[in-house]
């Protein structure tokens, strides 16, 4: 039987096509030309052009976030894969598996002095669990598969450079999917969590921290906080976990979260984390026995003063824990503490919520923003005050949102929003952002034009990096270049094709809010925001 050749290039095409990707974010370049030839002759994989390369890594990672699958993005040799540092950044830092695709000097100019030519293997070090040169048309299936193995395993970034003249080469390779890895259960019984169990009986102040490793057992959770006795914080990836109105939800912790909860916290003798590696430095306590559930324990490397480490599911770990302290009899002082902290910060943020005046407050704008989005929106956060404000004000739901966590990166919010609508084209997908953040990505609002992304922009437009400008004065320094030149967002939003608004007022915040939520494309809402020092700042 004859065996059918194809570019190494499209065997990769049909290789990623395997292993479930449907877009590649990206920009041309002339190293990548073999690629982009191939992406234009099939169907299988959308290509998702992005007016710099920050933003297709942003795209991906945001992809590997929402997902949980593989996000793919691909740029030129030389400055094109340097762009794509930031975004590999935020993948990296926030265990989103991503793989860069990257083209390379031609194999006879490599390593020579050839314009743009850079070692990549060393460029990408610093965020790559592993990366690779393509020498050989013959070895590309089986990088690729490492490539995509061990971003799917290790839940980090990979990378593949292929000399520019590779990409076109015939091979008779063959595709083939990831081998199928069947995960199984982890044992446990109640007898192998006794020790976790023998520590936790030993609270008197106990309490619980949350993340997104916990969506899947709310309920249990709820039910562990009530027989423990536990107040349950949350990191700002457990938002939404658990309901408002539950008697242990004490909201979030450190910088956005419920201010009463910071102290009480510090006092915490026992502490489980579930499905979080947050430890936010300043806000927790010194002396805590700490017990931590992740399914990715041994690749945890935050330095987070655990006693005892439990390298599974809350699926799996919490009904068994709940089964372990049956009977216990928690501290009715603690519980009662943790209540009146709880109803300190309901009212207090009420009242925060409901400030008035013009330019209007950061938290009259997030509270108009939790009162008009929809139950099931899907919210990418950008970095600043924006996100802080959103952690302290923002009474999520069922929303979902996505953030760059560790990393932190300004320029997030409006690449992540994109990736939401083109993955959830059925959901409200709303981008809450300062007007720093938005002015790194302001070319890319062509991009939601471009792909017809009915997203929604709303820009706390403040006029300073008011995160810093804030940082600075804590500090005692002096001042220079928070203060923004910004343009006119709406004449802008409106040059690039988008409908655009903006409230004269706090009074019309939400009904301009409804009305942009509801264009049917790309919106964006340009507040006039007061600048108020964020009342944590350290």
């Amino acid at each position: 039987m004859a065996q059918t050749e194809r570019t190494v290039a499209d065997l990769m095409l049909e290789q990623l096509s395997m292993y479930g990707v449907k877009r590649i974010y990206g920009v041309v370049g002339d190293a990548t030309i073999g690629f982009i030839d191939a992406l234009a002759k099939q169907d299988q994989i959308q290509f998702i052009t992005t007016k710099h390369e920050s933003t297709a890594a942003f795209m991906a990672s945001a992809e590997a976030k929402l997902t949980g699958g593989l996000g793919v993005c691909t740029a030129t040799m030389g400055p094109g894969a340097t762009n794509l540092l930031n975004g590999l950044g935020d993948a990296h830092a926030d265990r989103a598996p991503v793989l860069a695709l990257t083209g390379q000097a031609p194999t006879d100019k490599f390593g020579t002095a050839t314009p743009q030519f850079i070692n990549q293997q060393d460029l990408v070090k610093p965020f790559a669990a592993y990366s690779a040169n393509l020498a050989s048309p013959d070895a590309t299936v089986d990088l690729l598969e490492k490539a995509v193995g061990t971003a799917l395993r290790q839940r980090d970034v990979t990378h593949l450079s292929v000399p520019k003249d590779l990409f076109m080469e015939k091979t008779t390779e063959t595709p083939r999917p990831l081998a199928e890895v069947l995960e199984g259960t982890t044992v446990f019984t109640k007898e192998s969590l006794e020790k976790a169990a023998t520590i936790m009986k030993s609270a008197k102040r106990p309490m619980i921290l949350a993340g997104s490793g916990a969506a899947g057992s709310a309920e249990d959770l709820q039910k562990l906080a009530e027989l423990w006795g536990a107040g349950i914080l949350v990191s700002l990836g457990g938002k939404g976990l658990i309901e408002e109105s539950a008697p242990n939800m004490l909201q979030g912790i450190g910088e956005g979260g419920n201010p009463h909860a910071s102290e009480l916290f510090k006092e915490a003798d026992v502490v489980l984390l579930a499905g979080t590696t947050w430890w936010p430095e300043g806000h927790v306590p010194t002396d805590a026995r700490v017990i931590q559930i992740d399914r990715y324990f041994n690749q945890i490397e935050k330095n987070i003063p655990v006693e005892l480490g439990i390298a599974g599911t809350t699926e799996e770990v919490l009904p068994l824990l709940n089964e372990l302290l049956e009977g216990f009899s928690p501290s009715d002082d603690w519980v009662a503490r943790c209540q009146e902290v709880k109803e300190q910060w309901a009212r207090d943020n009420e009242e925060e919520g409901n400030s008035e005046g013009y330019p209007v407050h950061p938290s009259r704008i997030i509270r108009a923003l939790d009162r008009t989005v929809a139950p099931d929106a899907i919210l990418a956060l950008d970095t600043g005050d924006n996100t802080v404000w959103t952690n302290r004000n923002f009474r999520q739901t069922n929303q979902k949102t996505v953030f760059s966590g560790y990393w932190r990166t300004m320029g997030f919010g409006l690449p992540a929003a994109m990736t939401a609508k083109l993955i959830h084209p059925d959901k409200q997908v709303v981008a809450i952002v300062g007007d720093g953040g938005l002015q790194m990505v302001l070319a890319d609002l062509m991009t939601a034009i471009r792909y017809g992304l009915g997203i929604t922009v709303v820009v706390l437009n403040n006029e300073s990096l008011q995160m810093e400008k804030d940082k600075i004065d804590v500090m005692g320094t002096k001042d220079i270049g928070t203060d923004l030149t910004n343009p006119d967002f709406v004449k802008l939003a409106e040059a690039c094709g988008w409908k655009a608004f903006r409230p004269e007022s706090d009074d019309e915040l939400e009904l301009v809010l409804k009305e942009a939520l509801n264009v049917g494309g790309p919106s964006l809402v340009d507040i006039k925001t007061a600048q108020v020092f964020f009342p944590e700042t350290e």
